[in-house]
């Protein structure tokens, strides 16, 4: 059984696969000074010229299995994929490899993100489907789609991979 060390997300060490949105660091005052915006969290690519832009909620049920095993990767070649948590889960898994037609397990990676921390996979990065492990937790998901295969290739891992889940945040 192949196991996958669990890692907490650090933007540095996932700049290859996407960006981690957050409200750290400085911001813009906006409002009329009532808020703080922070602007330019990750870069939107739509990468096919017919694809429209998508704003869907996921209800995803927590995954209790440990270790957890990971079957499948799935990909959106053609756009950035981003989810960001509407309450609910303490922690959410991103679980990424970089690769082509085919995931490059060498560069196979796992992240754990906080409550308020969101993601983003850039086009082409294969992941592994939204994973949440506290409680049920609605994802905002924006992607651009064109309604075809293309979408959202899938692609089968021949043995699976394990990943432990530690106690805690």
């Amino acid at each position: 059984m192949e196991k996958i060390e669990l890692f907490q997300i650090k933007t540095e060490a996932y700049q290859p696969y996407g960006d981690l949105l957050s409200a750290a660091g400085a911001g813009v005052f906006a409002n009329e000074g009532n808020a703080d915006k922070f602007v330019d969290q990750a870069e939107l690519c739509n990468l096919r010229e017919n694809a429209q832009p998508k704003l869907s909620v996921f209800r995803c049920a927590p995954k209790t299995e440990n270790p957890l095993p990971i079957k499948f990767l799935e990909r959106h070649e053609h756009s950035t994929q981003v989810f960001i948590p509407m309450g609910g889960a303490k922690r959410f898994l991103a679980v990424v490899a970089l690769g082509g037609d085919a995931p490059d397990l060498s560069t196979l990676k796992a992240f754990w993100v906080g409550p308020a921390q969101g993601i983003s996979y850039r086009p082409g990065v294969w992941h592994a489907p939204m994973t949440v492990l506290d409680v049920p937790t609605d994802m905002a998901c924006f992607v651009y789609e064109d309604g075809t295969a293309a979408d959202c290739e899938m692609f089968e891992l021949k043995t699976p991979l394990f990943l432990d889940i530690p106690e805690g945040p």
